[in-house]
Protein backbone atom coordinates (compact mmCIF):
# COMPACT_ATOMS: atom_id res chain seq x y z
CA UNK A 1 0.00 0.00 0.00
CA UNK A 2 1.15 3.42 -0.96
CA UNK A 3 0.16 7.16 0.23
CA UNK A 4 -2.13 8.49 -2.47
CA UNK A 5 -4.16 11.64 -2.77
CA UNK A 6 -7.37 12.56 -4.23
CA UNK A 7 -6.81 15.87 -6.43
CA UNK A 8 -9.91 17.64 -4.82
CA UNK A 9 -7.41 18.52 -1.78
CA UNK A 10 -5.18 20.28 -4.60
CA UNK A 11 -5.70 23.69 -6.40
CA UNK A 12 -6.85 22.66 -9.30
CA UNK A 13 -6.06 25.77 -11.37
CA UNK A 14 -2.41 23.88 -12.92
CA UNK A 15 -2.14 20.07 -13.33
CA UNK A 16 1.54 20.90 -13.43
CA UNK A 17 1.12 22.55 -10.00
CA UNK A 18 -0.49 20.08 -8.71
CA UNK A 19 1.31 17.41 -9.46
CA UNK A 20 4.74 18.70 -8.38
CA UNK A 21 3.16 19.56 -5.00
CA UNK A 22 1.78 16.09 -4.43
CA UNK A 23 5.31 14.97 -5.36
CA UNK A 24 7.08 17.65 -3.50
CA UNK A 25 4.90 16.44 -0.46
CA UNK A 26 6.08 12.82 -1.09
CA UNK A 27 2.81 11.38 -2.22
CA UNK A 28 3.49 8.52 -4.64
CA UNK A 29 -0.23 7.95 -6.29
CA UNK A 30 -3.07 10.74 -7.32
CA UNK A 31 -6.57 10.81 -7.86
CA UNK A 32 -7.06 13.03 -10.75
CA UNK A 33 -10.42 14.97 -11.27
CA UNK A 34 -11.61 15.64 -14.77
CA UNK A 35 -13.78 18.40 -15.41
CA UNK A 36 -15.51 21.27 -17.05
CA UNK A 37 -13.66 23.78 -14.90
CA UNK A 38 -10.62 22.79 -13.78
CA UNK A 39 -7.26 20.67 -14.82
CA UNK A 40 -7.61 17.87 -16.75
CA UNK A 41 -10.17 18.95 -18.62
CA UNK A 42 -12.45 16.18 -19.46
CA UNK A 43 -13.55 16.83 -23.05
CA UNK A 44 -9.59 17.14 -23.59
CA UNK A 45 -8.19 15.53 -26.99
CA UNK A 46 -6.41 12.01 -26.97
CA UNK A 47 -3.17 14.20 -27.41
CA UNK A 48 -3.91 16.18 -24.04
CA UNK A 49 -4.93 13.29 -22.01
CA UNK A 50 -1.75 11.78 -23.39
CA UNK A 51 0.27 14.81 -22.26
CA UNK A 52 -1.59 14.38 -18.23
CA UNK A 53 -0.34 10.55 -18.05
CA UNK A 54 3.02 11.93 -19.43
CA UNK A 55 3.08 14.57 -16.81
CA UNK A 56 2.55 12.13 -14.39
CA UNK A 57 5.35 9.71 -15.52
CA UNK A 58 7.62 12.10 -15.43
CA UNK A 59 7.21 12.81 -11.69
CA UNK A 60 6.88 9.52 -10.70
CA UNK A 61 2.87 9.40 -9.66
CA UNK A 62 1.12 6.73 -10.32
CA UNK A 63 -2.66 7.96 -11.54
CA UNK A 64 -4.57 5.43 -9.29
CA UNK A 65 -8.19 6.28 -10.01
CA UNK A 66 -9.88 9.45 -11.42
CA UNK A 67 -13.15 11.01 -11.30
CA UNK A 68 -14.99 12.42 -14.20
CA UNK A 69 -17.31 15.14 -13.47
CA UNK A 70 -19.51 18.38 -15.33
CA UNK A 71 -20.81 21.23 -13.13
CA UNK A 72 -23.97 19.94 -14.38
CA UNK A 73 -23.21 16.35 -13.60
CA UNK A 74 -27.21 15.09 -12.99
CA UNK A 75 -27.70 11.91 -10.75
CA UNK A 76 -28.16 8.51 -10.92
CA UNK A 77 -30.13 8.96 -7.70
CA UNK A 78 -32.66 11.47 -9.31
CA UNK A 79 -36.12 10.28 -10.17
CA UNK A 80 -35.97 12.30 -13.29
CA UNK A 81 -34.32 10.08 -16.10
CA UNK A 82 -32.58 13.12 -17.48
CA UNK A 83 -30.49 13.86 -15.14
CA UNK A 84 -30.15 10.29 -14.33
CA UNK A 85 -28.56 9.71 -18.18
CA UNK A 86 -26.55 13.32 -17.53
CA UNK A 87 -24.47 11.23 -14.76
CA UNK A 88 -24.41 8.02 -17.71
CA UNK A 89 -22.59 10.20 -20.10
CA UNK A 90 -20.14 11.53 -17.92
CA UNK A 91 -19.45 8.10 -16.82
CA UNK A 92 -19.16 6.66 -20.12
CA UNK A 93 -17.04 9.72 -21.12
CA UNK A 94 -14.51 8.94 -17.72
CA UNK A 95 -14.04 5.12 -18.87
CA UNK A 96 -12.89 6.85 -22.01
CA UNK A 97 -10.33 8.73 -20.21
CA UNK A 98 -9.61 5.79 -17.97
CA UNK A 99 -8.66 3.46 -20.31
CA UNK A 100 -6.96 5.87 -22.74
CA UNK A 101 -4.31 6.79 -19.24
CA UNK A 102 -4.55 2.91 -18.64
CA UNK A 103 -6.25 3.36 -14.92
CA UNK A 104 -8.39 1.00 -13.57
CA UNK A 105 -10.51 2.69 -11.41
CA UNK A 106 -13.22 5.23 -11.74
CA UNK A 107 -14.90 6.99 -8.63
CA UNK A 108 -19.05 7.25 -8.69
CA UNK A 109 -20.65 9.66 -6.36
CA UNK A 110 -24.02 8.76 -7.57
CA UNK A 111 -25.96 11.28 -6.17
CA UNK A 112 -28.49 12.80 -3.44
CA UNK A 113 -31.70 11.22 -2.62
CA UNK A 114 -34.69 13.10 -2.62
CA UNK A 115 -36.71 13.31 0.52
CA UNK A 116 -39.80 13.00 -1.60
CA UNK A 117 -39.14 10.33 -3.66
CA UNK A 118 -38.74 6.54 -2.98
CA UNK A 119 -35.71 4.49 -1.62
CA UNK A 120 -36.57 1.78 -3.69
CA UNK A 121 -37.07 3.61 -7.04
CA UNK A 122 -33.70 5.35 -6.66
CA UNK A 123 -32.19 1.81 -6.06
CA UNK A 124 -33.48 0.25 -8.79
CA UNK A 125 -32.83 2.89 -11.21
CA UNK A 126 -29.38 3.38 -9.82
CA UNK A 127 -28.90 -0.62 -9.93
CA UNK A 128 -30.50 -0.60 -13.70
CA UNK A 129 -28.12 2.52 -14.76
CA UNK A 130 -24.87 0.53 -13.41
CA UNK A 131 -25.76 -2.38 -15.21
CA UNK A 132 -26.20 -0.81 -18.66
CA UNK A 133 -22.57 0.33 -17.83
CA UNK A 134 -21.08 -2.48 -16.96
CA UNK A 135 -20.13 -4.13 -20.16
CA UNK A 136 -18.78 -0.97 -21.03
CA UNK A 137 -16.56 -0.90 -18.00
CA UNK A 138 -15.57 -4.49 -18.67
CA UNK A 139 -14.94 -3.43 -22.27
CA UNK A 140 -12.65 -0.46 -20.77
CA UNK A 141 -11.07 -2.49 -18.56
CA UNK A 142 -12.17 0.46 -15.67
CA UNK A 143 -14.12 -0.21 -12.65
CA UNK A 144 -16.78 2.07 -11.46
CA UNK A 145 -16.68 2.56 -7.91
CA UNK A 146 -19.32 3.29 -5.60
CA UNK A 147 -18.59 5.77 -2.86
CA UNK A 148 -19.81 5.20 0.58
CA UNK A 149 -20.97 8.82 1.02
CA UNK A 150 -23.37 10.98 3.32
CA UNK A 151 -26.15 11.09 0.73
CA UNK A 152 -28.89 8.68 2.82
CA UNK A 153 -27.64 5.29 0.21
CA UNK A 154 -26.28 2.38 0.81
CA UNK A 155 -25.56 2.62 4.43
CA UNK A 156 -24.80 -1.19 6.05
CA UNK A 157 -22.40 -3.41 4.71
CA UNK A 158 -25.32 -5.76 3.53
CA UNK A 159 -27.01 -3.10 1.47
CA UNK A 160 -23.66 -2.49 -0.18
CA UNK A 161 -23.27 -6.47 -0.90
CA UNK A 162 -26.87 -6.52 -2.20
CA UNK A 163 -26.38 -3.97 -4.66
CA UNK A 164 -23.48 -4.92 -6.25
CA UNK A 165 -24.32 -8.37 -6.13
CA UNK A 166 -27.40 -6.89 -7.82
CA UNK A 167 -25.58 -5.10 -10.65
CA UNK A 168 -23.62 -8.64 -11.19
CA UNK A 169 -20.47 -6.79 -12.61
CA UNK A 170 -16.76 -7.71 -11.58
CA UNK A 171 -16.36 -3.83 -13.20
CA UNK A 172 -18.85 -2.49 -10.53
CA UNK A 173 -17.43 -2.00 -6.84
CA UNK A 174 -17.19 0.04 -4.01
CA UNK A 175 -14.61 3.17 -3.41
CA UNK A 176 -14.52 2.44 0.22
CA UNK A 177 -14.30 5.80 2.74
CA UNK A 178 -13.01 4.99 5.84
CA UNK A 179 -14.15 8.22 7.63
CA UNK A 180 -17.62 8.21 5.84
CA UNK A 181 -19.00 5.49 7.84
CA UNK A 182 -17.43 5.86 11.54
CA UNK A 183 -20.85 7.74 12.88
CA UNK A 184 -23.22 4.86 12.48
CA UNK A 185 -20.60 1.50 11.60
CA UNK A 186 -16.87 -0.21 11.59
CA UNK A 187 -14.57 0.57 9.00
CA UNK A 188 -13.30 -2.90 9.32
CA UNK A 189 -16.67 -4.83 9.62
CA UNK A 190 -17.27 -3.32 6.17
CA UNK A 191 -14.64 -4.62 4.73
CA UNK A 192 -14.94 -7.55 6.37
CA UNK A 193 -18.09 -7.97 4.63
CA UNK A 194 -17.91 -6.48 1.39
CA UNK A 195 -14.38 -8.04 0.82
CA UNK A 196 -13.06 -7.93 -2.74
CA UNK A 197 -16.02 -6.36 -4.08
CA UNK A 198 -13.92 -2.96 -2.68
CA UNK A 199 -11.18 -1.72 -5.28
CA UNK A 200 -10.03 1.49 -4.18
CA UNK A 201 -9.71 3.12 -0.69
CA UNK A 202 -9.94 6.55 0.42
CA UNK A 203 -8.64 7.34 3.87
CA UNK A 204 -9.02 10.11 6.53
CA UNK A 205 -10.54 9.91 9.90
CA UNK A 206 -13.33 10.94 12.36
CA UNK A 207 -13.99 11.62 16.18
CA UNK A 208 -17.69 10.55 17.04
CA UNK A 209 -17.35 12.84 20.34
CA UNK A 210 -18.03 15.97 18.73
CA UNK A 211 -18.57 14.99 15.15
CA UNK A 212 -14.96 15.94 14.51
CA UNK A 213 -12.85 14.89 11.19
CA UNK A 214 -9.53 14.92 12.56
CA UNK A 215 -6.24 14.09 11.00
CA UNK A 216 -5.63 10.23 10.27
CA UNK A 217 -4.52 8.05 13.38
CA UNK A 218 -6.82 10.98 15.89
CA UNK A 219 -10.56 9.59 15.73
CA UNK A 220 -12.23 6.24 15.50
CA UNK A 221 -11.02 4.92 12.48
CA UNK A 222 -9.44 1.25 13.87
CA UNK A 223 -6.20 1.48 11.98
CA UNK A 224 -4.70 -1.78 12.87
CA UNK A 225 -8.23 -3.68 12.38
CA UNK A 226 -8.68 -1.80 8.96
CA UNK A 227 -5.41 -2.55 7.82
CA UNK A 228 -5.52 -6.10 8.60
CA UNK A 229 -8.49 -6.50 6.81
CA UNK A 230 -7.61 -4.75 3.84
CA UNK A 231 -4.83 -7.57 3.95
CA UNK A 232 -6.64 -10.30 4.01
CA UNK A 233 -8.97 -9.07 0.74
CA UNK A 234 -5.56 -8.68 -1.17
CA UNK A 235 -6.04 -4.71 -1.38
CA UNK A 236 -2.24 -3.39 -2.07
CA UNK A 237 -2.93 -0.22 -3.97
CA UNK A 238 -2.60 3.28 -2.86
CA UNK A 239 -4.22 4.47 0.25
CA UNK A 240 -5.89 7.78 -1.15
CA UNK A 241 -5.94 10.79 1.05
CA UNK A 242 -9.04 13.07 1.63
CA UNK A 243 -6.85 15.41 4.04
CA UNK A 244 -6.18 18.60 2.90
CA UNK A 245 -4.47 21.88 4.40
CA UNK A 246 -1.30 23.35 3.97
CA UNK A 247 1.47 21.65 3.41
CA UNK A 248 2.71 21.14 6.59
CA UNK A 249 -0.56 18.96 7.45
CA UNK A 250 -0.25 17.42 3.91
CA UNK A 251 3.43 16.09 4.95
CA UNK A 252 2.13 15.08 8.15
CA UNK A 253 -0.65 13.37 6.52
CA UNK A 254 2.07 11.32 4.15
CA UNK A 255 3.70 9.84 6.99
CA UNK A 256 0.78 8.93 8.98
CA UNK A 257 -0.34 6.84 5.86
CA UNK A 258 2.99 5.02 5.95
CA UNK A 259 2.54 4.17 9.38
CA UNK A 260 -0.73 3.08 8.72
CA UNK A 261 0.35 1.05 5.67
CA UNK A 262 3.32 -0.52 7.86
CA UNK A 263 0.52 -1.64 10.88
Amino acid sequence: MKPGITQLCLKRESLEADLDRARTLGYEAIELVFSDAGQPGIDGSNAQVDAVRKACDSRGLEICSIIAVRKDAGSLLSPDPAQRQKRVAILERGLELAERLGVDGMLLHPGQLEPQDSYFRAWNDCRDALKGLASLAEKRQCSLCIENVWNKFILTPGEAVQFLDEVGSPRIGLYLDTANLIHFGFTEMWIRDIGRRIQKVHVKDYLRKGAQWVQLMDGDCNWPEIVKELRRIGFDGALVSEVGGDDERMQETVARIRKIAAL
